[in-house]
């Protein structure tokens, strides 16, 4: 995944006179932000829901399109349960990341966007980890996501693997 697979997406929704504008977070959001390079076979929309036509229109163009190697869920809304999680604000903070003639995607603004891809990396760690380096995020910033990564899984375990996710990454960012 790409910026020139969400340009041919654009024009794919344009020829079938489509439009659509959500909210598309972890490794698709990044990679069109340019803060990493990796691959990523899908996009994960927050907000909306993805309506009935796009997602018959996605699901299209990945059997179309076989040279991105795109499943038919690859523009799907698997965080959306996230909306009630980030609280009341996150939409005030919204940033436009890509605009093309049918198709416009924000992302969560930085602190928001640090919160999911914290909460990522300590259930998965992998590929989130070098995602997270790649972001920058300060020693403060890690610290403030904290409580809101801890308040997301319930399990005895968790506290104890947010610690030590948190601290390597640390780590790694040359904070400890």
């Amino acid at each position: 995944m790409n910026l020139e697979l969400i340009c041919a997406f654009d024009e794919f929704l344009k020829s079938k006179k489509l439009t659509f504008e959500g909210v598309a977070i972890g490794g698709g959001a990044l990679i069109i932000l340019e803060v990493i390079s990796r691959v990523t076979r899908d996009i994960d929309v927050l907000s909306p829901e993805i309506p009935e036509n796009i997602h018959h229109a996605a699901v299209e163009f990945a059997q179309q399109e076989k040279r991105w190697g795109l499943k038919e869920n690859w523009f799907n809304n698997g965080p959306i349960s996230l909306q009630r999680d980030l609280g009341s604000h996150w939409q005030l903070h919204l940033q436009e990341i890509f605009r093309g003639k049918s198709l416009i995607l924000y992302t969560l603004g930085k602190a928001d966007l640090l919160k999911t891809k914290l909460f990522a990396y300590c259930d998965r760690t992998e590929p989130d980890f070098q995602d997270l380096i790649n972001m920058k995020p300060t020693s403060e910033e890690i610290d403030q996501a904290k409580s809101w990564v801890l308040e997301r899984d319930m399990s005895p375990l968790w506290p104890n693997r947010v610690e030590t996710a948190f601290a390597d990454l640390k780590k790694a960012l040359g904070y400890e």
